[in-house]
């Protein structure tokens, strides 16, 4: 089959490199705003370059691989299903809830299926802690934590597009917590804080945030993030249940040092998220072009990425209100 790759940025050259070594792709075809990163990548991948959107589209594509800035996600997607094309989307699919809704209504109108990356949907740990609370291994949950820890922030100029913590970071351990819980989040609370440089508080954002979730069936869940975790890049999940708790994201790289003693391995931390999540990533394709030929549903359709994209903009409500605030305040 022949792939669609729009975008050449970090997270594209990933998908690039998986989708060459993948054996059910043919070709692939790269796109990007840079004309010469398109080309230059698709050097380095024996991959073929398109000059632009329109040649991409017009080069007999199978699939797309959404991969672009975050502002081009909803056009590409809206296209590409009127195209009657499949399509993998990084997240999120637009970048508010009202741009989110409208790409669902061309995707139902389309009928082709989308799939949202949420890599941790893939982790072997995750899925494992799904697992477990599926069967009934931990008894009734109590409580789930999940973090994001990242070892230094993102450049200045991001922050002002990127939506703020909650929805540009919080979102994977919402839908993480959602993923491995299989409830949906009724109600948040939110807390922010800026230590760092002055550029979050300048855009409105923090640098360090929080969350209490409350789940539909009574479980608490905690969500923590920070852009300062210097250490190294960090991304657990706990599941603590009334017969047993199980953790993932817990080995010789997670960058915790022990009060009486040294790292809890002696590993290298991660570097950041295509290091830990390199086998998640390859996973998540593997399973996109099976949806490319028929062979699977999208496992992460954009109703999930909006579930999560609610719970997120809760929380940032949360935190600019000080307030606790409901799902049902924000699908309003």
């Amino acid at each position: 089959m022949r792939i669609g790759l729009a975008g050449a940025g970090r997270i594209g050259a990933r998908h690039a490199e998986t989708l060459r070594d993948l054996p059910e792709v043919e070709s692939v075809v790269i796109a990007d705003v840079d004309a010469g990163r398109a080309r230059a990548l698709a050097g380095k991948h024996a991959a073929r370059a398109a000059s632009t959107v329109d040649e991409l589209f017009a080069s007999g594509l199978d699939g797309l691989v959404v991969a672009a800035a975050t502002d081009a996600h909803a056009e590409l997607v809206t296209r590409a299903v009127e195209s009657g094309m499949p399509v993998f989307c990084e997240k999120p699919v637009a970048p508010d809830i009202v741009g989110t809704l409208q790409v669902m209504a061309a995707v139902q109108r389309a009928g082709s299926p989308v799939q949202i990356g949420f890599q941790r949907r893939f982790d072997a740990g995750h899925v494992a802690v799904r697992d477990a609370v599926a069967t009934g291994r931990l008894g009734w949950l109590h409580t789930v934590r999940s973090c994001t820890l990242d070892p230094a922030p993102p450049p200045a100029g991001y922050i002002p597009v990127s939506g703020g913590i909650f929805r540009d970071c919080a979102v994977h351990d919402i839908d993480a917590v959602r993923f491995v819980t299989g409830r949906d989040v009724v109600q948040v609370v939110a807390v922010g804080a800026n230590k760092g440089e002055d550029y979050f508080a300048e855009s409105g954002d923090v640098d360090t945030g929080a969350a209490l979730l409350t789940l539909d069936d009574g479980t608490i869940a905690i969500i923590c993030e920070t852009r300062y975790n210097a250490a190294g890049y960090d991304v657990r999940l706990e599941a603590l249940g009334a017969k047993d708790s199980l953790v993932a994201g817990l080995n010789e790289h997670t960058p915790l040092t022990l009060a009486d003693g040294d790292l809890l391995e002696d590993g290298t931390p991660y570097t950041g998220f295509l290091e830990r999540f390199s086998d998640a990533y390859a996973a998540e394709m593997r399973v996109f072009l099976q949806v490319v030929d028929g062979r699977a549903d999208s496992p992460c359709p954009p109703k999930e990425a909006l579930e999560a994209f609610y719970v997120a903009e809760a929380c940032e409500r949360s935190r600019r209100e000080a307030r606790a605030v409901t799902i049902e305040e924000v699908r309003k």
